[in-house]
Parts: C-alpha cells; sequence; structure tokens
C-alpha cells in the first residue's frame, strides 16, 4: 500500500475512534475544546512559563528558554514547513461547546502539537511538575483530532518535531545549575581554568 494511502486509512481509523468512543460526550468535548483554545498562539505554555518564573528566581532563566523556544518553533513551524506542505484541513460540521479558530495555513504539521512538545521538554526540566507538562501537551495535541482541525497523522508529526526541538532548545540553551539553593555556573571542564 503506497504511503499516502497508509496515511489517510490511518486518519480513518483514528477519527472513527474519536466518534466511537470521545466526540459527542459533554465532558472530553468540554476539555478537548478548551484544550485547543487554550493551544492558540502558545497562550497555555507562554502562561505557565510566566507561572514557573514567578515561583522563584531559579526558575527565570526557564521561563525564559521557554518563550524563547516557542517563538522559535513558530517559525520554523508556520514558515517553514506548513509552507512546503499544502495539506487541505478535515473537513467537520461539527458543533463544538466553544467557537474555534479555523486556522488557514496547511494542516501538516499541527502547530499545536510541536508547540505543546516543545513547551513541555523545556519546561519539564528541572521541575517537579514535569508530568503535568507531558499530559498537558498530550491533550493539547490530540484535542486538534477531536475538533476536527487537523488529521492524526498530522498531530503525530508535530508530537515528533516538537520533542526534536525542545531536546535541541535544552542542549543550545542550558539551564543554570543549582546546589542548595544557590545559583552556580557549569563546572569547568577537567583541567580547565577557574577564577
Amino acid at each position: 500500500m503506497p504511503l499516502g494511502k497508509s496515511v489517510d486509512a490511518f486518519d480513518a481509523r483514528v477519527d472513527a475512534w474519536f466518534d466511537q468512543h470521545l466526540r459527542g460526550n459533554p465532558v472530553a468535548d468540554r476539555v478537548f475544546y478548551s484544550a485547543s483554545a487554550l493551544g492558540d498562539h502558545s497562550l497555555v505554555w507562554l502562561i505557565l512559563g510566566a507561572a514557573r518564573g514567578l515561583r522563584s528566581e531559579r526558575h527565570l532563566p526557564a521561563a525564559v528558554r521557554v518563550s524563547v523556544g516557542l517563538a522559535v518553533e513558530s517559525v520554523v513551524v508556520n514558515l517553514g514547513i506548513k509552507s512546503v506542505f499544502r495539506r487541505a484541513r478535515p473537513v467537520s460540521g461539527t458543533v463544538g461547546p466553544l467557537h474555534l479558530r479555523r486556522p488557514r495555513t496547511s494542516s501538516f504539521p499541527s502547530g499545536h502539537a510541536t508547540s505543546a512538545f516543545t513547551a513541555a521538554g523545556l519546561l519539564a526540566e528541572d521541575d517537579v511538575l514535569w508530568p503535568a507538562y507531558y499530559v498537558l501537551a498530550l491533550v493539547v495535541a490530540w484535542s486538534r483530532v477531536h475538533v476536527k482541525v487537523h488529521h492524526a497523522s498530522d498531530v503525530v508529526v508535530g508530537i515528533g518535531i516538537g520533542v526534536v526541538l525542545g531536546r535541541i532548545g535544552r542542549k543550545l540553551s542550558p539551564l543554570p545549575m543549582h546546589r542548595a539553593g544557590v545559583l552556580h555556573a557549569p563546572d569547568p571542564a577537567p583541567g580547565g581554568e577557574t577564577e
């Protein structure tokens, strides 16, 4: 089976699963429509980043890093990848509990999924709340299938891109190390000079 037909079959199976198990359920509709709305323009991630930065001075670098990371993610996905792939969005006649903005950009990949997993990867480092970031990222990403704004394959690829961008961000902009509540620069390499 050619790749395009395999992807279409996967998308159809996932969409049918959402129809059978989640769409039309008042609780699921409320959760997924709300998550989708909060994911617009990375709003939920910017709020969580700011909240982390306000917790203490120790968390400020992580808050700044997630804001910069989301800006880079938006350029890479919205101006880069989406301009190459011109995929139509799913057709939806569904009316949900919230009115959602219907983007005019390409469906591939899901920007909500890429921003969610980029932000979760950046926020999760050195934070006891790390599982919550990833759970929320999953809800935001899959909300786009639930509300019929993206195909499932858009979300899967978006998650993958977000994970990669989050890892790159952590490598390029490591957080300062903390010991006993005091901010420290990383130790120099063996044989390196100290001031």
